[in-house]
């Protein structure tokens, strides 16, 4: 294959449609907008919003209550019965949990949380940990350490 046997695939490019030009063209005198009006006229038409005098949609829904608290910190919930895969004294942190595939990714701020049990030593590093989870890691011989971030 060379440059010049480079096309678009057929039907995928369409020409544009050329009306108001000829009682030939099919498309001429009122080039499918039919005869008289408001949307007949260039830059006619009613805003988007515009429902011919009704009360809007958007007017007649309930506002949203509350608000968004953009300070939110989001952490990912894992429990301990998620950590039975990890073999004795590895690691257990946000890396190696998205390449377990328990977390989808390194970035996201992990909360260890109790339920389930552990019957091995971990080394868990996380952004949170419950208190209960804690007592578990360490009472299996592990050691828990607080990611700062």
């Amino acid at each position: 294959m060379r440059l010049h046997d480079l096309q678009p695939n057929p039907g995928s490019k369409k020409n544009r449609k050329r009306v108001g030009r000829g009682i030939a063209a099919g498309q001429g005198k009122t080039a499918g907008r039919g005869a008289k009006g408001q949307n007949k006229r260039a830059g006619g038409g009613v805003r988007p919003y515009f429902e011919g005098g009704q009360l809007p949609l958007v007017r007649r829904l309930p506002h949203l209550r509350g608000f968004t608290n953009i300070w939110r910190v989001e952490y990912k919930p894992v429990n301990l019965a998620r950590l039975a895969g990890f073999a004795a004294d590895s690691e257990v942190s946000p890396d190696t949990l998205a390449a377990a595939g328990i977390i989808k990714k390194t970035t996201e701020r992990v909360a260890i949380l109790a339920q389930g049990d552990v019957d091995r030593p971990l080394i868990v590093k996380a952004h949170r940990v419950s208190e209960s989870a804690r007592a578990k890691i360490e009472a299996a011989g592990g050691t828990v350490e607080i990611i700062e971030a």
